[in-house]
């Protein structure tokens, strides 16, 4: 079965391919379907903005779809930036500038706990109006400074305790079997199996 990947980052739709890999399903982006338009992601919540995007790609595609909507949540900063991640100082993009506006807020400067959490929501969305959503997280603490190559976003400053690597040292197999999206997309495969005896029955 074809389904979109609503999402015009092509490091997400590189990470759900390698993440998500059935082969009852036929993944494609929206990059592939030659769409490049994105909604207006104004949800309160993670899982708002995800069903935001997946419902456009759906109405835009006829197809089935499923989107992420992911963020960094600091617990010094009040679980900022969050929902607000990927716009964080305001514009979009530039990730080495957002990590060095983060690591001087104020309230992370004054206090002794790091800790942070990347969240991961997935929402499906079908065209006759089914439509699911499921969460992940990743617990861990933020370095002092941008560490690795690897990955992207925010992944140099989110520090894993028990392996003292960032998300951006370690190989991208590990990061993709305990990352948010991982655990999201592992609770979004269980959620699909129900659904999809009904799309193949119609």
């Amino acid at each position: 079965m074809k389904f979109v990947i609503a999402t015009q980052n092509p490091g997400k739709v590189v990470e759900i391919r390698d993440i998500l890999r059935r082969e009852d399903l036929e993944l494609v982006s929206l990059a592939e379907l030659g769409i490049t338009d994105d909604p207006v992601e104004d949800g309160e919540t993670f899982e708002a903005n995800a069903l935001i995007k997946a419902r456009a790609a759906c109405i835009a595609t006829g197809l089935p779809a499923f989107a992420d909507d992911s963020g960094l949540e600091v617990k010094a900063l009040g679980g900022r930036p969050g929902i607000h991640s990927a716009r964080y100082g305001g514009f979009k993009g530039d990730f080495p500038k957002k990590m060095a506006m983060l690591l001087q807020e104020p309230e992370l400067l004054a206090s002794p706990d790091r800790s942070a959490c990347f969240t991961a929501a997935v929402a499906c969305v079908f065209p006759d109006g089914r439509e699911f959503t499921v969460r992940g997280e990743c617990p861990g603490i933020l370095a002092y400074e941008p560490r690795g190559n690897g990955g992207f976003g925010y992944d140099p400053l989110f520090l894993l305790p028990d392996l003292n690597k960032t998300f951006a040292e370690i190989p991208e197999e590990e990061k993709n079997s305990r990352s948010h999206r991982a655990a999201a997309l592992k609770e979004f495969s269980k959620r699909l199996d129900e659904y999809l005896p009904l799309e193949k029955g119609k």
